[in-house]
């Protein structure tokens, strides 16, 4: 589970509601008990359902039925469901729907990448790169969690990973080979993993030592015939492609011997589509209900 807080709750409630919402206050409906569903019209890989859940109860509903994130779903399942005041509900409505068609379109799409991948490998890895949506992060994460990969990652303050960017301040691969015992020492606990886009360097950084490397838009055929060579010269050097892969082509990188591919894809899915129903009831609901999670 991702932690989101509470105040993000509130942020993406108040980006749609900033003051009141002005049709159900003119209409005089905001008073009438009433019941919201949200329902596939695709087949889904589910995430952002307890964001979703926690948006309405935040609003003043009292969610009645809530599927978990990573749950596959067929079209016309009700996987989201809460009662409350129809001002409560026409506030939340749009909000929660904006949340759950991105999240869930890529969870899903992280989900059919992941199934391509392991077609070809089983053991194939998918991990997502930090280049999601601005201000997406926490349900980005959530998504490509839900939908079978993980965060390649997080942070700056996690892994460590040479760019070309940081290699022009150190004179270049030599500069960093260099350097390297004593970057070993300061981050003992750290793999030290360098991107490439040429085999030439890969070949030099795995027999100086570093831990990993990560091929940049390097062809499947190319590091095909590296692979093996490089495993050679360390066994345990891990190796990841990255840029550049997406459904078309993400068996022929799957069908090699690496140890991950490193995707952005998944971020920029097509939303899913969700239907949305608010509906009357009477009598207004309990302020207990039995919630179930399937």
């Amino acid at each position: 589970m991702v932690f989101i807080p509470e105040a993000t709750i509130d942020q993406l409630i108040q980006d749609d509601v900033p003051y009141f919402d002005l049709t159900t206050q003119g209409l005089g409906i905001g008073d009438r008990p009433g019941r919201i569903s949200f329902q596939s019209r695709d087949r889904l890989v589910l995430s952002g359902t307890q964001t979703g859940a926690r948006m309405l109860q935040r609003a003043g509903a009292t969610v009645t039925e809530m599927f978990p994130n990573a749950k596959e779903v067929e079209s016309g399942v009700t996987f989201l469901a809460a009662e409350g005041k129809a001002a409560t509900l026409h506030l939340a409505w749009k909000a929660v729907q904006n949340v759950l068609e991105y999240a869930c379109g890529v969870a899903t799409k992280t989900a059919q990448l992941v199934r391509l991948a392991r077609e070809t490998n089983p053991q194939a890895m998918l991990y997502t790169t930090r280049k999601h949506i601005p201000g997406t992060k926490p349900l980005a994460v959530q998504a490509i969690l839900a939908g079978g990969a993980y965060p390649h990652r997080l942070g700056l303050s996690e892994t460590i990973l040479v760019f070309e960017q940081h290699l022009n301040f150190l004179g270049g691969i030599e500069g960093l080979i260099s350097q390297l015992p004593q970057l070993q020492r300061q981050v003992k606990e750290k793999k030290i993993i360098v991107e490439v886009k040429e085999i030439s360097a890969a070949l030099e950084l795995a027999t100086a030592g570093v831990d990993g490397i990560q091929f940049d838009k390097v062809p499947a055929q190319t590091l095909a015939e590296a692979i093996a060579t490089l495993k050679s010269i360390n066994p345990n050097l891990v190796t990841l492609a990255a840029g550049g892969i997406h459904a078309d082509n993400i068996q022929a990188y799957a069908a090699i011997a690496l140890d991950g591919l490193v995707l952005t894809a998944p971020y920029f899915a097509p939303p899913a589509d969700i239907k949305v129903q608010i509906e009357p009831i009477v009598p207004l609901p309990s302020n207990n209900p039995d919630v179930k999670f399937a």
